[in-house]
């Protein structure tokens, strides 16, 4: 598959820039083999491709800010000080013990200081983040305390500071032992994002909805729906489990 003689990794990197161009064209091209199927799929291709992208853009937005406070919460956990415990506690407890339908629509409910509303895509992302969020902080608190403690103490030794030690060695070992429950949880999210249709964004769920109430075929709108968040599902996978292997190229490097 590879010339030879290339390196492990670069046969890694080049996995992870060929899984993202397929998402991204299958993402771009897919109304043309949509467009091809009989009614009510071919002449609601566009649409379907349209909703999909928006799905995909919310899993990426919502994804990135989640890994964000995944974090956050998870040093503050592990932070010594009894505030930040608390308070993390308390949002992991919230986010992790309610539905995320109701968090997506009070997200929408909240009234801003100048009277507006977040927008439906900003009440999706926020609801979505938090929520993934929440299960991401429990992923990379398990990772911190996965590392031996041998390897802070042998950082210490070499004359690093706290936050070099955790920075340069805990954290990079931490983030590898969580990848795979980081992984999973992007890729629920994707499949949760669907929960955003009830506040009127206008994704691969809504779509479909849309479809099947102007069509009165629900059969194969449904099928067409499934189908697409598999496609998606199976290319995030494969994008995620190239940057896991690329990660475990640079550790052993």
């Amino acid at each position: 598959m590879f010339p030879p003689g290339w390196s492990r990794e670069k046969k890694s990197a080049v996995t992870v820039a060929t899984a993202i161009i397929l998402m991204l064209l299958f993402l771009w091209l897919m109304a043309t083999p949509l467009s091809w199927l009989p009614a009510p799929i071919g002449p609601a291709a566009q649409q379907f491709a349209e909703g999909s992208r928006m799905t995909v853009q919310l899993t990426v937005v919502a994804g990135l800010a989640g890994v964000l406070l995944g974090v956050i919460a998870a040093l503050a956990k592990l932070s010594s000080i009894w505030p930040l415990r608390m308070l993390a506690s308390f949002y992991i407890w919230v986010f992790r013990g309610t539905p995320l339908l109701v968090q997506v629509m009070f997200a929408f409910s909240i009234t801003l200081p100048n009277g507006s509303n977040f927008t439906e895509f900003q009440a999706a992302v926020i609801a979505l983040a938090l929520n993934v969020g929440a299960y991401n902080a429990e992923a990379i608190r398990a990772g911190i305390l996965a590392v031996p403690r041998g390897q802070h103490e042998a950082a210490r030794s070499l004359g690093l500071s706290s936050f070099q030690t955790f920075i340069d060695v805990i954290f990079p070992q931490a983030f590898r032992i969580s990848l795979p429950a980081l992984v999973n949880n992007i890729v629920s999210l994707l499949k949760d994002s669907s929960l955003a249709y009830v506040i009127g964004v206008v994704e691969l769920s809504n779509i479909g909805n849309q479809v099947k109430s102007a069509s009165f075929e629900p059969v194969p709108v449904f099928i067409t729906v499934a189908a697409i968040y598999l496609v998606l599902t199976t290319l995030m996978t494969q994008v995620s489990d190239a940057i896991e292997r690329q990660l475990d190229v640079e550790r052993h490097k």
